[in-house]
């Protein structure tokens, strides 16, 4: 399929994608294309029919691709066909009346209020520079809610300890601020007076650095949020993303409105957040059971 690199421009500069969503775009764009060589259609984007898309849907659900990937690779394909046409490079809309496959409503994954609070209350995770800011890493995560990679882009700058604020650089480079607990930015500023001791001279201004003191990688908040939540929770699921979803389903529960949530999370609309209710829904349910004389 031609004009691969035109549209990839587009994604980088006009749309203000981050390179791994780009990466992404690109990997359903191109095994799409490895599809239509299979089955022997040109690949041309003047050429290519709904059938072809209704038939690359049906050979990816065969082999194990869920509903929701599906719709994820459906949803580039669209953005790029949009995109030719747009452009006035094609007239093609090999989208329009192709209906993607039935998905699951997903429930977001989340840990409970006890087993966090015995993790940060109780476990010591000890006093040296990685303890310290291994337990800074799930409790930034938990109490701001931000995305892992929102987490490992802070800056100095963006930590305001005066103003108990954090500033959030999110998808397409939208900047959030999201206020910290004073008690929090205690721990903050003793992790940055241990931090530059162990790194005088370090020569970058990431807020959370590696162990050899540059910026902090994503591999290791992944693997420290999972070895630690394993201490204190059964749950399949322990990314650092469900810390995410534990911090809107605990506000949600002690009652923040959905908007201030919203905002929180840098959801570009309230839909995205919604998914939310479902887990607060299930905490009433509860209640209800528990309380109600005819229960």
């Amino acid at each position: 399929m031609n004009h691969k690199e035109s549209f990839l421009q587009y994604l980088q500069i006009e749309k203000r994608y981050s390179p791994l969503t780009v990466r992404s775009y690109l990997n359903d764009i191109n095994q799409f294309s490895d599809y239509l060589a299979i089955i022997g259609q040109p690949g041309d984007s003047g050429s290519v029919t709904a059938h072809d898309v209704r038939s690359w849907m049906v050979s990816l659900l065969e082999n194990g691709i869920s509903p929701a990937s599906v719709h994820r690779k459906i949803s580039s394909l669209r953005m790029f066909f949009r995109y030719l046409r747009k452009e006035g490079i094609s007239g093609n809309d090999p989208l329009e009346k192709v209906v993607l496959p039935k998905m699951k409503k997903r429930i977001p994954v989340f840990v409970g209020e006890e087993p966090l609070e015995k993790l940060l209350d109780d476990y010591d995770f000890g006093d040296d520079l990685r303890g310290v800011k291994n337990r800074l890493i799930i409790e930034m995560l938990y109490l701001t809610g931000m995305r892992r990679a929102e987490l490992t882009g802070l800056r100095d700058q963006d930590v305001d300890l005066q103003e108990a604020q954090v500033k959030v650089t999110g998808k397409r480079n939208k900047q959030r601020i999201i206020p910290l607990l004073k008690p929090f930015t205690v721990k903050l500023k003793e992790y940055i007076e241990l931090r530059d001791n162990c790194f005088p001279g370090r020569g970058n201004d990431w807020f959370f650095i590696g162990n050899k003191g540059n910026k902090l990688y994503d591999k290791y908040v992944y693997n420290v949020v999972k070895g630690y939540l394993a201490m204190v929770t059964t749950i399949e699921k322990r990314s650092p993303h469900v810390l995410r979803h534990t911090f809107a389903t605990h506000m949600l529960n002690r009652g923040a409105d959905l908007n201030s949530i919203k905002e929180f999370l840098g959801h570009a609309n309230l839909s995205a957040t919604q998914i939310y209710t479902h887990n607060s829904f299930e905490q009433l349910k509860k209640v209800y059971n528990k309380a109600h004389p005819r229960a």
